[in-house]
């Protein structure tokens, strides 16, 4: 054989061997019902006590997701590695740790870009049933796991960042990773966030939140809120290919951690599969999750965030009440 015939042989066997490498990572980083399954499984476990600020349970969650994100090669951004510690204040009840330590969970995957997207979910929950807002009649003593609120939005958030941060490509934006604590007690980890940002807030192209996205009913589809919280909005969901059935709310307020963005004049999406007979009860377990449908919600927001990388900076519009 030729040199000449050498080189291009090799050429054609060095793309081939790029082409099928290029396929079988981007196969792999797609969402995946089975470690969905798993980070809930590990997040609303009976040994983590239900998640309340301030517990032994909650920090065993939060190292669970520091060591997620350390996995992807995050970048630390909280002011003690991944934390960002804040106290909480117990609002519902007077017991006497009322102020309690807690921590954002922040990773940074930074791609050299002039501006963020921000995604969030919280991973706080009702604890032991003695902080407040359960909805069963003698909570106290009882475990509230919270598997779809909100393991199911921190599984969310994981599988995005192993996407982000697996796909093979430089994004033309960065991505902030955050796990808010307090979300219960009043959505307090995030509100502490936009007073004391790791990144300047105007740096913001938008942030997603996921609050309960593991219970999807195909009858009624996945609630996105924060439709119009930018003008923009409308053409970033054009060319969507999907088989979960969803529908839009302009709404950029809101019970949960977007809100205390859309505060501060930054578009929003809100996902949500809505509310069941488990809400804020003991019974909120990890065998009730539908992965698999969470994993289609998890790639149309891969397919919304990626739409919305190929615009500018999008503009903020409020919402008229």
């Amino acid at each position: 054989m030729t040199t000449s015939k050498k080189v291009l042989c090799c050429s054609v066997l060095l793309f081939i061997s790029s082409y099928f490498q290029s396929f079988a990572q981007d196969h792999t980083v797609r969402p995946d019902a089975s470690i969905i399954q798993q980070h809930i499984n590990v997040l609303a476990a009976d040994k983590l006590k239900g998640r309340g600020t301030g517990s032994k349970g909650l920090k065993k969650a939060a190292r669970y997701i520091e060591k997620e994100f350390k996995k992807y090669g995050l970048q630390p951004m909280g002011t003690r590695s991944y934390k960002q510690p804040f106290i909480a204040k117990v609002k519902r009840v007077v017991v006497k740790d009322s102020l309690r330590k807690a921590n954002n969970i922040i990773g940074f995957l930074d791609n050299g870009a002039p501006y963020t997207v921000v995604i969030g979910a919280h991973y706080d929950h009702l604890g032991m049933g003695k902080q407040g807002g359960s909805k069963h009649p003698k909570p106290e003593g009882l475990i509230h796991n919270g598997a779809d609120d909100n393991a199911s939005g921190v599984a969310g958030l994981l599988e995005l960042a192993r996407y982000f941060s697996g796909n093979g490509a430089k994004e033309p934006y960065n991505v902030l990773f955050i796990a808010f604590s307090g979300e219960e007690l009043g959505l307090l980890g995030s509100a502490y966030f936009v007073e004391h940002p790791v990144i300047p807030l105007q740096q913001i192209h938008f942030m997603l939140n996921m609050d309960m996205i593991g219970r999807y009913n195909p009858e009624r589809g996945i609630g996105i809120g924060g439709y119009g919280t930018s003008s923009e909005w409308p053409s970033v969901f054009e060319g969507l290919d999907t088989t979960i059935k969803f529908f839009t709310d302009n709404a950029g307020s809101g019970g949960s951690d977007h809100g205390s963005f859309y505060a501060k004049q930054i578009p929003v999406l809100f996902f949500h599969t809505g509310g069941h007979p488990d809400y804020h009860m003991p019974s909120d377990d990890a065998d009730k999750i539908n992965a698999k449908a969470e994993a289609g919600i998890i790639d149309l927001e891969i397919q919304l965030i990626e739409h919305a990388m190929q615009k500018e900076k999008l503009p903020f519009t409020e919402v008229k009440s």
